[in-house]
């Protein structure tokens, strides 16, 4: 579903973020992106959201190359793409209906969708009883559930979630990674770039970990550290 071939990004003062990354994700598959801050997650993250180009190799997601996509096709992409962030990025003069709904209007859906799709996806995060409530009325964990209805509401092949548990206390963490894991469980792929270690240890996912720009290891049901 996901292939990166020879991948490599240098920036203009000759700073390496990636170099020779070869990395395939499946259809339907969980994956924790560790690794120090610097070590090429976040350009990792921006080059799957066609944000950056790669200097070299080719990425592609879902049989598309997605580098040879021209400026016009990159909104298209991203609409099958659901991103979640650590800030949640909710527009705060929406209620949460309106936020979510506002993701089904990019990708111009009629009316009768939104109002079908809207209330379920509502549903799926716990949040049926505070549509009517705007960002600054809910806590950073409801804000952070408005945030995964948004992204999953438009049935994306895939979720990149980039620190989406950065801001929550242990617990709300955990209650987002669950409905992570329930989407994946689903059938939607997830790549989620932490720092948390003890998620990455107790959700028991495949590990892919960055180092100075390269892939250091690849592990199913991984460990944040290499226990060798």
């Amino acid at each position: 579903m996901i292939e990166l071939k020879n991948v490599s990004k240098v920036y203009g003062n000759d700073v390496v973020a990636l170099s020779n990354i070869n990395l395939s994700i499946e259809r339907g598959e969980f994956v924790f992106l560790v690794g120090a801050s610097g070590a090429g997650k976040s350009t990792f993250i921006k080059l799957l959201m066609k944000e950056i180009e790669p200097t070299s190799g080719s990425i592609v997601v879902n049989d598309t190359d997605i580098t040879s996509l021209k400026r016009k096709q990159i909104p298209y992409y991203r609409r099958k793409i659901g991103m979640v962030f650590q800030d949640y990025r909710l527009i705060p003069t929406l209620n949460v209906y309106e936020n979510v709904a506002f993701a089904m209007r990019i990708v111009e859906a009629s009316h009768r969708e939104i109002r079908k799709r809207v209330p379920l996806v509502l549903s799926l995060v716990g949040l049926s009883d505070r549509y009517k409530d705007f960002p600054n009325q809910l806590s950073g964990g409801e804000q952070q559930r408005v945030a995964l209805a948004r992204a999953i509401v438009n049935n994306p092949s895939f979720i990149i979630a980039d620190e989406p548990t950065g801001n929550l206390d242990p617990d709300t963490a955990m209650e987002i990674m669950n409905l992570l894991d329930d989407i994946n469980k689903a059938g939607t792929t997830v790549l989620m770039a932490t720092h948390a270690q003890q998620i990455v240890n107790d959700m028991k996912k495949r590990v892919v970990a960055v180092e100075k720009g390269q892939i250091v290891r690849d592990e199913r049901k991984g460990r944040y550290y290499d226990e060798n």
